[in-house]
């Protein structure tokens, strides 16, 4: 996602009471929290959640991989540290803030292709890798897994013939500058594969990066997804090689788009407020029949799913996000997927780095 959604944190008490909360969260049983905390909006998310599948014994490494993911949080990619150290907004403490607040895993997302060019045969820079590997280390030291997500859908999607040497390019860079990487860190082929890179056209391209992959990393876990921006209704044009079991397949969420992206702008819903999301049977049910659908394509081609992206924009109704997002949460963990949320900082932001505190109403 390019642009997103201000997902914000909430406190508990913009809901009527703690037993209409955890109804809302759908996980009777769960200790409730005290409406006396300080409790955040993804308290709907992490805090009443249900815990994420459980490998079973004899169960591929790349479903051990996606349970150890658990709930995560994007982060980075939008933050001007890309261009200078010295402008960062993200530092040290954040990782550490995540991971207290129960997350288990960063999605880092990457942007490298402004910095690639011809003239020095596609090198990224000493300053570039300087930078991944402070992430990389600073999240690994809060015991936080990472995923490498090469986030240049905008680029490939413009124009995949020509930008198709930064592809290869960028995973010939990385696959041997993280070959030494210990198992926390897995690699995202690409975010959102979509427009002129077609389904067909992302197969070849897919098929080419992870054997570039494979030839430095041969057991790194890789998270693979679908055309059409990881579309659900897309899985079934996925080609993966059937010998490689090491992968896990992304997707993302934000259906129904005249919620979760209402205000916003670059989706052509500016004008467009003041949509509720109820948790109706109706809603509830197109939620289930995609995760469903999901599920089984999961089951039939034996791999496991990781929902990359999911959130609400930041104009929608305060309680209506918090409903919305704790039922894709469940949904999600219900069948044993790990999941990101969109995302820390820029737009669909959890913490307002300014005031260096979590977004409350």
């Amino acid at each position: 996602m390019g642009s997103g959604s201000g997902l914000a944190w909430t406190c508990i008490q913009s809901f009527k009471n703690a037993a209409g909360f955890a109804n809302l969260a759908g996980m009777n049983g769960i200790a409730r929290l005290p409406l006396s905390s300080p409790t955040l909006l993804l308290a709907v998310v992490l805090m009443l959640a249900a815990p994420v599948g459980r490998a079973q014994p004899g169960t591929p490494n790349a479903f051990e991989q996606n349970r150890k993911l658990g709930r995560g949080v994007n982060i980075l990619g939008y933050d001007p540290i890309w261009r200078s150290r010295d402008q960062a907004r993200f530092q040290d403490q954040h990782f550490r803030l995540l991971k207290e607040a129960g997350f288990s895993s960063v999605r880092i997302n990457l942007q490298p292709f402004r910095r690639m060019n011809a003239a020095n045969g596609y090198a990224l820079s000493e300053s570039w890798f300087e930078v991944l590997d402070w992430a990389v280390r600073q999240a690994q030291a809060q015991n936080l897994r990472v995923i490498l997500d090469l986030h240049e859908y905008n680029s490939l999607g413009a124009d995949p013939v020509t930008n198709k040497v930064k592809f290869l390019a960028f995973w010939r860079q990385l696959s041997a500058h993280c070959q030494g990487a210990p198992d926390s860190v897995l690699f995202e082929v690409l975010n959102e594969p979509s427009r002129k890179l077609t389904p067909a056209l992302w197969n070849e391209y897919l098929a080419e990066a992870l054997a570039i992959i494979r030839e430095k990393n041969p057991t790194r876990t890789v998270i693979v997804g679908p055309a059409f921006w990881n579309s659900i209704d897309h899985l079934a044009e996925l080609e993966l090689p059937a010998a490689d079991r090491n992968l896990i397949v992304t997707i993302h969420y934000y259906t129904p788009m005249d919620f979760t992206h209402q205000g916003a702008a670059w989706a052509g819903r500016k004008d467009k407020l003041g949509v509720d999301w109820l948790g109706t049977e109706k809603e509830l049910g197109v939620l289930q029949g995609d995760f469903d659908k999901a599920a089984h394509w999961a089951k039939q081609h034996d791999r496991p799913i990781f929902i990359g992206e999911f959130g609400a924009y930041d104009k929608a109704p305060m309680e209506s996000r918090a409903r919305y997002l704790a039922s894709v949460a469940r949904a999600a963990e219900q069948r044993g997927w790990s999941w990101a949320y969109w995302q820390f900082d820029s737009d669909f932001i959890l913490y307002d780095i300014g005031r260096d505190a979590w977004i409350e109403p």
